[in-house]
């Protein structure tokens, strides 16, 4: 039985019944994380990554309550040999829902397995700019789009009775300044751009909410009742229950437990007897406590009793998992860029180059939280030395440019891969600081008591935001421009978690392919991709601009930072900035035509449709997408935001009648006088077609 919201909330009364029998200990014990800082050092000490075993919180063994046991991601569980998909971006990039529900059964399955029973692993900040460390775990800079991707993980990995928890509530998208900075925007903003993708995804089912490090208007996330009280159970009548993040997430018992918060993560700091005290002497009620006990027990009990089905070992990692990661691998694979050279001759390519530090490392996303330690990680040089076995495959750093010269002129084909790594950029690690908690902050006191500093989220030395530039490295453009201009024949790998810019490099290659972190098989979907065997369909979920200027500019050291109205193609649109490459941009080795537009209204749902016909060679894949514009409105809107989209497969000379449908709700803007969602009674402008870009799409009208 899946475990629905209305299957949840049948529960209620069997949970209340639980709860009446528990003591104001017992109750307060389901809202406490059993995972202390000590264990977690002694964990480290003994050669034991971070969530090697799912952590457990809570639980009653007396009234028969199961433990809630944690276990993170999003590219796959992170405990040990999991399959490793690629990235959240990468699977962003694929713009199918289906193969993304697909993914969260995997992982389901695979939580299961471990012994656990929630997955934190679905994380849907938007990044106000791309620089942001850790946007390689969200979908792409588009709320809609997040949301749709987000709803698909989400039912995927609850379909296998694995309870999802969406991540950071929110307003998260800075790195460096997570656990200090202010958030401030207006309240369009905040529905319109940073909320309506959470909702989305509780209205899809999701049974639990991770809340974020960062402060929104003046107060922490995990405390802020705004966020957790009024909005997520109060307007959005959210039925699970919130938990904070790690260690940093609550740091302040009374604010976060009248704040909404319902289990303090991974440990028990300011819960626990601190919790008992204050509810005694009044500060917090019972029926606060009774309400976070019973959201617990109800969502445990459901998710627990849904079905019978056990999953061993086998299941992790297993044939069918792996194969899940390849696919998807080989649909994120976006090409960028193409003068004539890809896909690249098996037959002719007798002598290969690859060029570059990372075409011979498995580079499979930073080191923090989301980390997953796969069996193997099939590098680009791995992958393609597989596939040309009768080829030479040459493999050199490009540290000296003259050497890589000379191999450019003797091969056949050159393939730079260049990008980023752990180092530079993922979730941030910094020590806990007196300038973050004040020096009488119980943490502190709980880290000297551990045995000394301990990092948060992840090993010393990595990730963080991009603060110096969206560029490649210095030596790698070197490498490009000196050497690309050697051998037409050669093609630049992009590898990354968000936007690279490439305007100071782009007319020194033929050809460019963004692969993101592209997972366990990563290096298996390059070469495919390379030479032919897979028709690259990927669609880029972000704008890439001439110039980092034209981004929304952040202070990734601060304590304030206000987020605008419009940021991404949106923002450049709006201002009439022309963008190198559009949003939703990704060129095939076949080609497609659109014709036979129609749009109309069809009872609550706006309808575009069209022909698509694959009028080249080769089978490929088209992201068929639709827009809406609104030129007539009265108030600032953007020029036009994504409403739907669909991934097709055609074969060579085969056509497709394609319809879109999108909820006149998510036409409504949101007024801040009223605070209530309005729909505009206006002529609306809608489109469809295979970018952002007025150039590559069809256009209508309708009037509601």
């Amino acid at each position: 039985m899946k475990c629905t919201k209305e299957y949840r909330l049948s529960y209620t009364d069997r949970a209340k019944k639980i709860v009446e029998k528990m003591t104001l200990e017992e109750k307060v014990y389901l809202m406490s994380g059993k995972v202390s800082l000590k264990d977690l050092i002694n964990d480290e000490a003994n050669g034991n990554h971070y969530n090697y075993v799912p952590y457990p919180a809570g639980g009653n063994e007396r009234l028969g309550v199961p433990e809630m046991k944690f276990c993170d991601g999003p590219r796959g569980a992170v405990q040990g040999n999991s399959t490793c998909f690629p990235v959240s971006m990468a699977r962003g990039a694929t713009f199918d829902t289906d193969l993304e529900e697909r993914i969260g059964r995997a992982i389901g399955r695979e939580i299961r397995a471990h012994g656990g029973n929630l997955f934190g692993g679905v994380c849907i900040n938007l990044p106000y700019n791309p620089g942001w460390g850790r946007s390689q775990e969200t979908y792409g800079e588009e709320s809609f789009h997040i949301g749709q991707m987000g709803s698909a993980l989400v039912r995927g990995v609850q379909e296998e009775n694995v309870i999802a928890c969406i991540k950071h509530f929110a307003f998260n998208s800075m790195e460096r300044s997570r656990f200090k900075v202010n958030v401030t925007a207006d309240k369009r903003t905040e529905r319109e751009v940073y909320l309506s993708h959470f909702k989305d995804c509780i209205d899809a089912g999701a049974a639990s909410v991770m809340s974020a490090y960062n402060l929104y208007q003046g107060k922490h996330c995990g405390h802020n009742d705004y966020l957790l009280n009024k909005v997520l159970k109060g307007e959005w009548d959210f039925d699970g229950f919130v938990i904070s993040d790690f260690f940093l997430g609550v740091r302040d018992t009374v604010e976060a437990a009248n704040a909404g918060m319902d289990i303090e993560m991974c440990h028990t700091l300011y819960f626990g007897d601190k919790l008992i005290k204050a509810v005694k002497e009044g500060k917090v009620s019972e029926d606060r406590i009774n309400d976070a006990a019973i959201r617990i027990v109800r969502t445990l009990l459901a998710f627990t009793e849904a079905d019978d089905k056990e999953y061993s070992k086998d299941v992790i990692s297993c044939k069918e998992h792996i194969d899940l990661a390849l696919e998807a691998a080989e649909k994120c694979m976006t090409l960028m860029k193409n003068d004539g050279v890809l896909p690249f001759s098996k037959d002719k390519s007798k002598r290969v180059a690859v060029l570059g530090r990372l075409g011979n490392i498995g580079n499979i996303g930073d080191y923090g939280s989301s980390r997953v330690y796969p069996k193997y990680v099939v590098t680009p040089l791995e992958g393609i030395k597989k596939l040309l076995p009768d080829s030479e495959v040459v493999f050199y750093d490009g540290d000296d440019l003259e050497k890589a010269k000379e191999i450019a002129k003797s091969s056949d084909a050159v393939i730079f891969v260049v990008g980023y790594g752990p180092h530079d950029e993922g979730e941030y690690s910094d020590t806990i600081a007196d300038e973050i908690l004040g020096k009488d902050d119980p943490m502190l006191k709980s880290v000297e008591e551990a045995g000394g500093q301990i990092s948060v989220g992840s090993e010393t030395g990595y990730g963080g935001d991009r603060v110096k530039s969206l560029g490649l490295h210095k030596d790698e453009i070197e490498l490009i421009k000196a050497v690309g201009p050697i051998n037409k024949n050669s093609a630049v790998v992009l590898i990354g978690g968000n936007m690279i810019m490439i305007n100071e490099w782009k007319d020194d290659v033929s050809a460019i392919l963004m692969a993101y972190y592209p997972g366990m098989e990563g290096g298996t979907a390059i070469a495919k991709t390379l030479f032919g065997d897979v028709n690259p369909g990927g669609k880029l979920p972000f704008v890439v601009p001439y110039r980092e200027s034209d981004l929304p500019h952040v202070d990734w050291d601060t304590k304030e930072q206000h987020y605008g109205y419009y940021h991404g193609y949106a923002k450049l649109e709006k201002e009439g900035i022309e963008p190198l490459l559009p949003y939703g941009f990704g060129l095939s080795y076949t080609t497609f035509s659109f014709s036979n537009e129609k749009f109309g209204v069809d009872g609550d749902e706006v309808v575009a449709s069209c022909d698509v016909q694959n009028t080249g060679s080769m089978k490929g894949d088209e992201v068929v997408q639709m827009y809406v514009g609104f030129k007539n409105s009265s108030v600032d809107r953007p020029v036009k935001l994504l409403r739907g989209f669909k991934r097709i497969t055609l074969n060579p000379g085969e056509k497709m009648a394609v319809e879109i449908r999108c909820p006149i709700e998510k036409l409504k803007w949101f007024n801040p006088d009223t605070n209530e969602w309005e729909l505009e009674h206006m002529d609306y402008e809608v489109y469809i077609g295979n970018s952002s870009s007025n150039n590559d799409l069809l256009m209508g009208k309708v009037t509601l």
